[in-house]
């Protein structure tokens, strides 16, 4: 089966969709933002939102699916033998670029990582870390990247509720210790 490509007009406005709901959401929180406001920002009609999008949570998911994949590549940005001390310089990255949208995060992503975002980021780093634990043949593939998924997740959504205080380069040492930890831990 091959892959056929997205269509260009219809990837252009999801774009126009995901970036008025972003720039509306700097403004207000996401239970403020009408359809008809996102609508009008985009230069869209209400029925091509409903076209593409079920509601605004998705819309809003989809938005911040772009913070999901930077959390699922930083995690996995080192080669060789991770070193417990220092994350890859794209974990601290990371952590720092979701100050512009943390509002919005945090209406998406729960403490302890539930919610629409945390759906989607469980899933895509479970996905990703039993990838890689299969493939260097790392003992418990599906045990250990269920672990590693739902405490990243859950270190995440506590840190931007501010149930963990750090600053982002220390709440990436913190996680990374810890993500680098359950790797390591002998499994019978």
């Amino acid at each position: 089966m091959t892959d056929v490509p997205a269509d260009p007009r219809t990837e252009r406005t999801r774009a126009k969709l995901r970036q008025a709901l972003l720039d509306e959401c700097s403004r207000r929180p996401l239970a403020e933002v009408s359809v008809a406001a996102l609508v009008r920002r985009a230069g869209v009609g209400r029925a091509t939102f409903y076209l593409h999008y079920a509601d605004l949570e998705a819309l809003a998911v989809d938005a911040c699916a772009d913070i999901v994949r930077e959390a699922v590549d930083a995690l996995h940005a080192w080669r060789g033998s991770p070193d417990p001390t220092t994350p890859p310089p794209a974990l601290p990255d990371f952590f720092e670029r979701l100050a512009p949208h943390a509002g919005l995060y945090r209406e998406l992503l729960s403490p302890g990582g539930s919610g629409p975002l945390g759906r989607v980021l469980h899933q895509d780093l479970r996905a990703r870390s039993r990838t890689e634990r299969a493939l260097a043949g790392a003992p418990e593939p599906d045990l250990v990247a269920s672990a590693v998924a739902a405490t990243f997740a859950g270190v995440l959504a506590d840190w931007l509720h501010g149930l963990i205080e750090a600053t982002p380069s220390e709440i990436a040492r913190r996680v990374w210790r810890l993500l680098v930890n359950l790797h390591r831990t002998p499994l019978p």
